[in-house]
């Protein structure tokens, strides 16, 4: 399992390597900047002398991007996750027509748990919560004008050691295939196949975990394209090899394609972070960290945070576990569910990884109400982002999974049930979408926290424990709940958890923002549904749900006055009768 504002520079997303431009807040009155903060005076080069302490104002050291840099960050990130989750779209289409929803796709979803797991751990959660916060110290310290670069110092003394455990890794799971698979699906009929899969797969934990390492780094140096494009070539990966091999391997050239798609993720990163690199300060790049820097891998902090993503994605070992005992197709049901209805949270979560770099270069350097601000706003523009989308994807999860899927060897009787796991497995993506945007608060400061792992541990807990009661009454029904309950446990306890020690966000403003948002989308829902169930065609059910669901959505939510839509509704006037002048000129 992504609204952007702060700072005052309004720089625009530069292509990977190229020079930075000059793109200062104008002053106002009296030397005082745009954003409200005292200019800085300029220096002879014609850049903003650093105050002290803070570092120059250069692409790779700038504490704090603006808000028209971030917007447009997130832009190309959106623009690019979405091919990417469009192609993973294809990718599920392509794997419904050639194997549908039967056996030989439960064994190689029960294979495709590694990458998903090696994607959580390694590029989503795991890496990128320590190594940002790793990474942007050390682009401060760069500012602050250090003799030795301390970001190739970084890369140095951690990249060697990491990719020897990535190695291993992926040589340890190659070989423990047979167990892997008897762990995670004992009631599976064809093991022998997973098996396959499953070595096929394991490279990933290599792949995964260099693609990851890149993504962290280029993203604390505020660089987003490049590791927005990875799930494009690594989808596109899939697809192709399935299309060429499919007929000839089975259901093995899923394996084969997503083992080359690993690898591609790297290819796509590497010439972007090597630019990045070679831009560094100092000569002696071997020196052994000391300090602040080393402090930030410590081992304490990085098994934190490793514990906390590999406590999350077990939810998806609990579903396999115990949907492997239910009847052929049921692993299916769940994944092509899931594959759909998280397409929103991705979506609520790319701001929050645009600005998790900000955030960190925040914490690190002391700004706590500027941290506190850019936490709300990012909490709740999320939330609106995936309730919306959940809205639609309950109101229209017929026709919508009938459209997408129904054809080849995808039955009728497989979207129904489908269909219907993913009305229940919605229910708990706001959860999902605000363990991911906490999660993230608690790691932007590179300490040992142990709060966010005790919230998943409690979440999982109740995951499985409510799975083990149902799945024999309510069969898939049952898991997808649990899984809603639990997750939405842990957001629960990160959300009271907000305090000092991390960001101490405003609480109560933050869920009467979020009640309103769920108010607008229950009644989105309702609506939509109505819509949907009145047209028979899956393309005409969509054409009428989908803007059934936003009208009522930004109406109820600016009826309700929650702040993103009271902002949104606000500009749009005078952005309307700016462009009404211009037509009459």
């Amino acid at each position: 399992m992504i609204t952007a504002s702060g700072g005052g520079d309004t720089g625009a997303l530069r292509p990977p390597g190229e020079a930075p431009v000059d793109v200062r807040p104008h002053e106002g009155p009296a030397g005082e900047r745009a954003d409200g903060r005292q200019a800085v005076p300029a220096a002879p080069d014609g850049r903003e002398k650093a105050p002290a302490g803070v570092g120059s104002a250069t692409a790779d050291t700038e504490p704090a991007r603006g808000g028209r840099f971030l917007a447009k960050a997130a832009l190309v990130t959106a623009a690019l996750s979405v091919a990417g989750s469009l192609l993973g779209l294809a990718r599920d289409q392509a794997l419904a027509h050639f194997f549908g929803a039967g056996t030989d796709t439960d064994a190689f979803l029960v294979a495709w748990t590694v990458p998903e797991m090696a994607a959580t751990l390694l590029i989503e959660d795991g890496l990128a919560f320590f190594l940002v916060p790793a990474f942007s110290l050390a682009l401060a310290q760069r500012g602050r004008g250090a003799g030795r670069d301390p970001v190739r110092a970084l890369v140095a003394a951690s990249l060697p050691r990491m990719c020897l455990c990535f190695a291993a890794a992926a040589l340890a799971l190659a070989l423990a295939a047979p167990w892997v698979v008897a762990a995670l699906a004992p009631g599976l009929p064809d093991q022998r196949l997973a098996v396959d899969c499953t070595r096929l797969t394991a490279t990933c934990a290599f792949s995964f975990g260099l693609a990851g390492y890149c993504s962290a780094a280029l993203r604390a140096h505020q660089r987003y394209t490049a590791p927005a494009l990875i799930y494009v070539v690594y989808n596109a990966a899939i697809i192709a090899t399935l299309a060429l091999l499919a007929a000839r391997w089975g259901v093995r050239a899923a394996a084969a394609g997503v083992a080359l798609g690993g690898a591609l993720m790297v290819v796509a990163q590497v010439p972007s972070l090597w630019r990045q690199l070679r831009r560094g300060r100092g000569t002696d790049t071997a020196r052994t960290l000391t300090g602040p820097t080393s402090s930030r891998l410590r081992t304490t902090v990085i098994w934190t945070v490793l514990l906390f993503a590999l406590c999350r994605q077990s939810q998806v070992l609990i579903e396999r576990f115990l949907a492997s005992s239910l009847p052929g197709g049921a692993i299916s049901h769940l994944n092509y569910a899931q594959k759909v209805a998280q397409m929103p949270m991705a979506l609520a979560l790319m701001l929050c990884t645009v600005t998790f770099p900000v955030l960190a270069r925040w914490q690190a350097e002391g700004q706590t109400l500027k941290a506190r601000d850019r936490v709300e706003r990012d909490v709740v523009m999320a939330g609106c982002v995936v309730l919306l989308g959940a809205a639609a994807v309950i109101a229209g999860a017929h026709p919508l999974i009938q459209l997408l899927f129904e054809r080849g060897a995808f039955t009728p009787e497989d979207t129904a049930a489908t269909a219907s796991v993913m009305r229940v497995y919605s229910l708990g993506l706001l959860g999902h979408t605000l363990v991911g945007a906490l999660a993230r608060s608690y790691f932007a400061g590179g300490r040992v926290t142990w709060a966010p792992l005790t919230a998943m541990s409690l979440g999982i807990v109740a995951t499985a424990g409510l799975g083990v009661l149902s799945v024999g009454t309510f069969g898939v029904y049952g898991i997808a709940a649990a899984n809603a309950i639990g997750i939405s446990l842990t957001a629960t306890l990160l959300l009271r958890g907000m305090g000092p020690r991390t960001v101490p966000i405003r609480i109560p403003k933050v869920v009467a923002e979020l009640a309103g948002l769920v108010i607008a989308a229950t009644v989105a829902t309702l609506l939509g549904a109505l819509c949907a169930r009145s047209l028979t065609a899956p393309v005409p059910a969509l054409l009428a749900c989908g803007p059934t669901v936003f009208l009522a959505f930004v109406l109820v939510a600016w009826f309700l006055r929650v702040g993103p839509l009271v902002s949104a509704v606000s500009a749009l006037g005078p952005a309307l009768r700016k462009l009404a002048s211009r037509h009459d000129r």
